[in-house]
């Protein structure tokens, strides 16, 4: 490995209208944008991409990138399918889909060393409250880039009464091909399928994807894995603070209708995205703080 690679190094960069920060490590490469503290690719070395970016993304103030990790909070999804503690807490006109921070410029606190692995740390400062949301809290973001890229989204509730949380890490993985790879981890689990009036079903099998898929699981318990075999890798996804995860792709139809999406771009990629949603909302304690964290790498798959 050339002394370059082996040396980390993070540049500064300006893409359209969004800064950004590129970082060269041992292990990979990233793309991180400062809005939205959006991790926006990922490729480890000798590997293909980990996580995905839409190759017609649009890099704009007030609009969430296609592709990365996009971060989900205080509210995941339509709003309006959120229980009614997170519901009631925005008194704006609009909610967006999705919470409220994907289109903050989050404040970049660090990016540094720690442990043999290069980390960067965001933050958003809601102390005061956000447009339309009067919590007082304070959301982090650190990033790990190591020999496993590690994601960890912690709340401080800075107030005096409960803070009602859904959220979600939306990460976008790249597949060879979305016809062919399997999920495995969520045999057994209760899933939400949003596509068919919500019903309540249970996972029986790995999961494929054969047509578009939108669900939300529950009581997930194990590591997930992401068995991609013409690209002869597993993708490994273990959630820590989380019980929920939400699966999805839109699939041929829907690709046509999505923004910075081209119509064929469902076949290489999948979302699975770590969470806490439906019955696994997070409340904080007044005082306190609360960490949901996911770590994935890629292996060699060995069937």
């Amino acid at each position: 490995m050339s002394s370059d690679i082996q040396t980390p190094s993070v540049e500064q960069v300006q893409i359209d209208q969004l800064p950004c920060w590129r970082i060269h490590t041992a292990y990979g490469e990233a793309l991180i944008a400062q809005q939205g503290a959006q991790l926006l690719s990922y490729q480890p070395h000798e590997q293909p991409p980990l996580v995905w970016l839409s190759d017609t993304a649009q890099y704009r103030h007030g609009q969430s990138v296609r592709g990365g990790v996009p971060v989900c909070w205080p509210w995941f999804g339509d709003l309006a399918r959120n229980p009614v503690e997170i519901r009631t807490a925005f008194t704006g006109d609009t909610p967006p889909a999705h919470g409220l921070v994907r289109a903050l410029d989050w404040q970049l606190d660090d990016i540094a060393e720690e442990q043999g692995e290069l980390a960067a740390h965001f933050s958003v400062d809601a102390r005061h409250g956000l447009p339309g949301w009067q919590h007082s809290a304070r959301l982090e973001l650190a990033m790990r880039f190591g020999e496993r890229l590690t994601l960890e989204l912690t709340t401080h509730n800075l107030g005096d009464r409960p803070l009602p949380v859904s959220q979600a890490l939306h990460t976008y993985f790249a597949v060879s091909n979305s016809r062919e790879i399997a999920i495995d981890g969520l045999q057994g689990c209760r899933y939400i399928e949003t596509l068919e009036d919500w019903e309540e079903r249970q996972q029986h099998g790995v999961v494929r994807i054969a047509g578009e898929t939108d669900r939300i699981y529950l009581d997930v318990e194990k590591p997930l894995v992401i068995r991609d075999p013409l690209w002869e890798r597993a993708i490994h996804i273990q959630a820590g603070g989380s019980r929920s995860a939400v699966v999805w792709n839109p699939w041929i139809d829907k690709a046509a209708r999505l923004s910075q999406f081209r119509d064929d771009a469902w076949e290489g990629m999948l979302c699975i995205e770590t969470a806490r949603v439906w019955d696994d909302v997070m409340s904080v304690a007044p005082g306190r703080s609360e960490t949901m964290r996911v770590t994935i790498w890629g292996e060699a798959l060995n069937d």
